[in-house]
């Protein structure tokens, strides 16, 4: 796991990395997951991609998602996995 802070992130924000350059927001949770939480997760990836620029970041939950969020996210060039 890594810090959020070295990002500017809020600390209950989860952070795995994969694989070397390679990371994913993890959000485990059983509500789901709607535009407000969509566009808080593209700015986090946002952050991680300003300090990591050859970083690949994905969304990864076990929570639904809202399908008008998930076609922002997708837009936006955001990978999710479940």
């Amino acid at each position: 796991m890594i810090d959020p802070a070295k990002f500017g992130l809020p600390p209950r924000t989860v952070i795995q990395e994969t694989t070397p350059g390679n990371f994913a927001i993890v959000i485990h949770r059983k509500s789901r997951i709607i535009m407000a939480d969509g566009r808080k997760i593209l700015e986090k990836i946002q952050k991680i991609s300003a300090q990591l620029p050859d970083a690949q970041v994905v969304l990864q939950t076990s929570a639904p998602i809202c399908s008008k969020t998930k076609a922002f996210l997708q837009e936006n060039g955001v990978a999710m996995k479940s």
